[in-house]
């Protein structure tokens, strides 16, 4: 039994309320538990000498006999007990409390925690489309996001006089209710009285019924890095819902997705297209112009000789790489295209072409075909 007083060590006036006794017990014992606080003696002894005073403080008549007589009032008696029954230090709802926490922690749960304080706002989640151009030159939207903004007229607590809703007396702001049974085992429920707020508001705000927050339309800027990928996720700290009686605001979660281009495919910092050339172009070489992603023209020079499916390098043609002033490459496959509906007079240019060709070694892939099928055909 501790010799300190029991005011003291609650932290109250003695003209204090029951409702504040309660607070204040509420408060110190989440600060002093030995779940918080493991392997500090100090704490416990503190967390004992807590639970010690809210016995007898949180009772009217043992409250009424301490103020009268001190701690004299419950010295001697039976096993160093008090005329009022029971000990000090952990009872069983303690107990209760110790072993439902270890076991919360053990399940991954995590301590129980106090409903009716600041609770963070939600995260949102806003998707966006953006064309490869916007993404190669980084750009800046106005997007409209639906949120929850802080009610105003209740300052955010629910309640119709804007202060802050009483904190539930069957769960004592816990938002559950405990029942033991077997020894050591707790089942924990729903409260009933609060339906699991930990707070209980007799009196709703017109505003926002009760909520704290009401729904709202509001416009945001999201600036676009240049160079920035697809499927990159972008945060705005403190763009999400408000949070409830004073809790902080939500982030807002901005996924990035980049349409696909008529030209240009992209792989990480490189663009690749696929550009059709004449059987001419092919066979004598030549130049190409395309529009590159920056605006200007890219001209491309092809080689006489060049075979479908060639793949073609051009340097620092490509995308913008993020926080950085260098460029990827261009890659440009070309695809020879084969006349069709031939004129009278470019057939027979084909053909005396083709009688030009025979034998000449212009075209070795061919040659070399032929020289492996001939074995076959014996």
């Amino acid at each position: 039994m501790t010799e300190k007083d029991y005011y003291e060590v609650l932290e109250v006036s003695k003209d204090a309320s029951g409702d504040e006794i309660k607070r204040a017990f509420r408060k110190l014992a989440m600060k002093y538990h030995p779940d918080r606080n493991p392997g500090n003696k100090e704490a416990e002894q503190h967390f004992k000498e807590i639970n010690e005073a809210y016995e007898v403080l949180k009772d009217e008549q043992k409250r009424a006999a301490y103020d009268r007589y001190g701690h004299q009032a419950f010295q001697g008696g039976f096993g160093g007990g008090n005329p009022f029954g029971g000990g000090f230090g952990f009872n069983a709802e303690d107990l209760s409390d110790l072993f439902s926490n270890m076991f919360s922690d053990f399940m991954g749960g995590g301590r129980a925690q106090n409903r009716n304080g600041p609770v963070r706002g939600d995260d949102l989640r806003y998707n966006l489309s953006i064309s490869l151009e916007e993404a190669f030159t980084g750009t800046e939207k106005e997007i409209k996001i639906r949120t929850r903004e802080p009610c105003e007229t209740c300052h955010g607590f629910g309640t119709a006089d804007g202060k802050e809703a009483p904190i539930c007396d069957m769960c004592h702001g816990t938002g559950k209710v405990r029942r033991q049974q077997g020894g050591f085992f707790v089942f924990e429920t729903v409260c009933p009285s609060c339906r699991g707020e930990g707070w209980v508001i007799k009196n709703k705000c017109k505003d926002c019924g009760g909520q704290g927050t009401i729904r709202v339309e509001k416009s945001l800027k999201v600036k676009i890095p240049a160079g920035i990928e697809d499927n990159v996720r972008m945060r705005i700290n403190g763009a999400g819902e408000a949070g409830k009686r004073g809790g902080g605001k939500g982030d807002l979660y901005v996924f990035v997705s980049i349409k696909e281009h008529k030209l240009y495919e992209r792989e990480g910092k490189d663009l690749y297209t696929s550009v059709p050339i004449s059987m001419v172009c092919a066979a004598l070489g030549g130049k190409v112009e395309i529009p590159g992603i920056d605006g200007h023209k890219v001209e491309i020079n092809v080689p006489a000789g060049t075979q479908t499916g060639s793949k073609l390098r051009v340097k620092g043609e490509g995308m913008q790489i993020m926080n950085s002033e260098k460029r990827g490459d261009l890659f440009v496959i070309l695809n020879v295209v084969i006349p069709t509906n031939l004129s009278a007079r470019q057939k027979e240019l084909l053909e005396e072409f083709r009688s030009l060709s025979k034998d000449d070694g212009c075209q070795p892939e061919i040659k070399s075909f032929v020289d492996k099928i001939k074995d076959l055909f014996k």
